[in-house]
């Protein structure tokens, strides 16, 4: 925990529906390792001490309360309801949060992200309690070109790019301040959005092990993964 008063929390956004997965299952729900893959990121976030609040769609909602209820699922946390869009959804749980103060910290994050270690949920909370903010990157591995509207392409410079994940962790009144706007195309995660604010971000270490799951290849590594640790 934080060595001042300042409560963590968590915003896990769970919207996904399980359609380019190619499953009747919303991807979240899917067994990883014989638990459902939301149980396992709200457990990283339960072991870091946070106060958690999953956001989910409505009609998945009861889903996920006979889930817990059968796996014996026991981490507390709140559920709201998620948007028709991520600003939303993640709008949505800010005002979800009780008695959110200014200096408390809050981490949004990808529900289909459940290998995060605790280390790095750490580092996000305590670098956004020293600068702000925190966003973890990693170096992409593999060449990157960017297309022109005219169709022809131009390879940037892999050195100075980095590869965003979450959680993105900010100070409670900052990130609570830049949701409150009218949502824009511009907004492509929280960092975005807390920019449009006039506010920078802070960028931290990422993990290439912090893989967010797509694909059933992506489920296939994650379980390899959990199994090595």
């Amino acid at each position: 925990m934080s060595e001042n008063n300042s409560k963590r929390y968590a915003i896990i956004v769970a919207g996904g529906s399980g359609k380019r997965f190619g499953s009747e299952l919303p991807k979240q729900f899917l067994p990883l390792k014989g638990k459902a893959v939301l149980m396992r990121t709200i457990e990283k976030f339960d072991q870091a001490g946070a106060t958690i609040v999953v956001v989910l769609p409505v009609e998945h909602q009861q889903m996920w309360i006979d889930m817990c209820k059968e796996g014996n699922f026991a981490v507390s946390h709140t559920i709201a309801d998620g948007g028709k869009t991520r600003f939303e959804s993640v709008k949505n749980g800010i005002t979800a949060i009780e008695n959110l103060a200014e200096g408390d910290l809050v981490a949004v994050h990808d529900g289909v992200r459940p290998l995060a270690s605790v280390e790095l949920i750490n580092r996000c909370y305590d670098t956004a309690q020293a600068k702000g903010s925190a966003i973890p990157v990693v170096n992409p591995s593999d060449s990157i070109r960017q297309v022109m509207d005219d169709g022809s392409s131009r390879q940037l410079l892999r050195s100075s790019l980095r590869a965003v994940q979450t959680p993105q962790t900010f100070r409670a009144e900052l990130l609570k301040g830049a949701y409150d706007v009218e949502e824009s195309p511009l907004f492509t995660d929280d960092a975005s959005v807390v920019e449009s604010a006039k506010h920078q971000v802070t960028l931290v270490e990422g993990e290439v092990t912090n893989i967010k799951i797509t694909t059933p290849i992506d489920m296939i590594i994650a379980t390899q993964l959990i199994k090595e640790q």
